[in-house]
């Protein structure tokens, strides 16, 4: 009976889209931490995050949203760090305070810093008002501001991984966003060296290839691999 009421018990459920960078951080999480989820697809180019059902779960209408059991988080950073709290296997954040202070500071600069300018709806609102050009390269100012503050802010701290040997919380917003920048915005990652290094650890790692974009069931046939 234990078994039957286990396998009953509602799984963690998470609303996302496959190209989201923001999702892909959550969706690293979940895999360290070895948390089965069941995928909602919520496709922004068909724009169903603004309706209604989406809408109750986040009035800002953004995935990602995760849902468990009857706690409602949504944003990437909130999401992760409920899991931490909830799920503590696994645990993304660094005992000692400096390193956690730099996870925090790193993670933040990719959040607020970088993210935000190359969002669909920021980056769509600067080509119809000044060309597609000017879409790239405000979108890779911001990058390149950003990317040379997280080169300063890790030189002293970076081991195999952004703040050690151990992945922590600054890589599972690191991943996407210099991913992002070489795939989506043609960033030369020569230019940064010590994030480039790091992207080269993070291909090799299971827990964050099964969250690239092309492995999510709502990817195209044509980026799946």
């Amino acid at each position: 009976m234990a078994n039957s009421e286990e396998r009953e018990k509602p799984k963690l459920k998470l609303y996302s889209y496959w190209m989201s960078s923001c999702a892909w951080r959550v969706r690293i999480a979940l895999n360290l931490k070895g948390l089965d989820y069941e995928y909602k697809t919520v496709n922004l180019l068909k724009g169903d995050h603004f309706s209604d059902e989406f809408q109750k779960l986040n009035p800002l209408g953004y995935v990602p949203v995760l849902v468990d059991e009857d706690i409602v988080t949504a944003d990437s950073f909130a999401i992760i760090m409920y899991l931490e709290e909830k799920y503590p296997q696994h645990s993304l954040l660094p005992q000692n305070l400096q390193k956690r202070a730099i996870n925090y500071q790193a993670a933040n600069i990719v959040a607020s810093n970088i993210q935000p300018f190359q969002n669909l709806a920021v980056a769509k609102y600067i080509e119809e008002k000044l060309g597609s050009d000017e879409r790239l390269s405000w979108v890779q100012h911001h990058i390149k501001k950003g990317f040379a503050a997280l080169e300063k802010l890790l030189a002293e701290h970076t081991g195999k991984y952004a703040t050690g040997d151990e992945v922590a919380l600054a890589d599972l917003f690191l991943a996407p966003q210099i991913a992002g920048a070489v795939k989506r915005f043609n960033i030369n990652m020569a230019e940064f060296p010590l994030l480039e290094k790091l992207n080269g650890a993070y291909s090799e790692l299971p827990a964050f290839q099964s969250a690239e974009p092309g492995k999510q069931p709502d990817a195209p046939d044509n980026t799946k691999s």
